[in-house]
């Protein structure tokens, strides 16, 4: 049995999703402990009960401490079984953590699954659904798999209520992929998203886009969403190159000038355009364990975060693949996987 210690590194809910992603793809049973011990409520909460009940009922695993506030989780995987799936959060917990939680089993399953996943669509504290579906999802279909994502509805933190329903059609083999140049940069985007709020918020937010990254107004998209049970706001700054898009993102709060949230979304894009990379920080740390899974790949990103170096250490308790972290310059990085 894999014994994982949930406080290492990073120290939050990420190791226990990649330590149920990789448990129920390679087989191999695993304790955790102190989970989340660093964050101020340690313990399961909803979202991370969601992410292991879902994982038990898609590999029919047999489970200890699946209960809210629990420190302890004891998993011991069975067979995968693709299908249908239907998980609520039943909080604004991120439904897109949750499906990051079973992607990688379903994705090289025997047969099609498809995911219908209620709770959080947009929170600050994990990838909006855009990110999945704009940034993750085509990089994991280039290594094999076809994903189909779709939103019914819109949760904004803290009121959630959303809904997603993303169709999985499989392959077995994960083929490597190599991301260390982005290509031309193909176009430039701002893009605001905002429900039950004054469109002046919009405006504001879009305007400091344009001036900051230099984006003409045609491509500055207030998006006003009727389909949300609670007010939200989100800031996109997304950028398209040859061989990947990113997006940048920050969440606007009580308090915080419209200007400012916009201000923090450019301020991490204008830092990834300046490294010249194509992998973001936050791309990075997803893209480590379908590149594990496929045996070999590498890209170049920003300095890693600890989000990304805890990622490394639990994925090389459950599979026997290498990692090289290398840096080339002051602001690239290069991360190589291989068996």
């Amino acid at each position: 049995m894999v014994e994982i210690d949930g406080s290492q590194g990073e120290g939050g809910g990420q190791v226990l999703r990649t330590s149920l992603a990789l448990s129920m793809v390679t087989g191999r049973p695993f304790r955790i402990v102190n989970i989340r011990a660093g964050r101020k409520k340690p313990g399961l909460m909803r979202q991370h009960l969601t992410s292991v009940n879902a994982a038990v009922e898609v590999c029919q695993a047999q489970v200890k401490g699946n209960s809210i506030g629990s420190q302890e989780v004891e998993f011991t995987p069975g067979t995968v079984k693709p299908g249908n799936y239907h998980f609520s959060v039943g909080t604004a917990g991120s439904t897109t953590l949750v499906c990051q939680t079973v992607l990688p089993a379903l994705m090289i399953a025997s047969a099609p699954s498809t995911l219908v996943l209620e709770g959080g669509t947009h929170n600050p504290f994990a990838p909006p659904f855009d990110y999945l579906k704009q940034v993750f999802a085509p990089i994991v279909e280039q290594m094999g798999p076809k994903l189909d994502l779709n939103i019914e509805e819109y949760g904004f933190y803290p009121a959630g209520g959303g809904k997603v329903e993303i169709g999985i059609v499989p392959k077995n083999s994960l083929a490597p992929i190599n991301l260390l140049e982005k290509g031309e940069i193909v176009s430039q985007r701002g893009e605001v998203l905002f429900a039950h709020l004054p469109d002046d918020i919009a405006l504001r937010e879009l305007k400091v886009v344009g001036k900051r990254i230099a984006i003409e107004e045609n491509n500055l998209n207030p998006r006003k969403i009727t389909r949300s049970p609670g007010p939200g706001n989100m800031v996109a700054v997304i950028l398209e190159s040859e061989r990947v898009t990113e997006i940048f993102t920050e969440f606007g709060k009580r308090g915080v000038r419209a200007e400012r949230v916009a201000e923090k979304a450019c301020e991490q894009a204008l830092k990834y355009l300046a490294a010249e990379v194509p992998v973001g920080i936050h791309l990075a740390d997803q893209l480590l364990v379908p590149m594990a899974l496929a045996g070999g790949g590498c890209f170049r990103t920003l300095k890693p975060d600890l989000h990304t170096l805890t990622n490394i250490d639990v994925i090389q308790k459950f599979i026997e693949v290498s990692f090289e972290v290398k840096q080339e310059s002051d602001s690239v990085w290069e991360i190589v996987v291989q068996r």
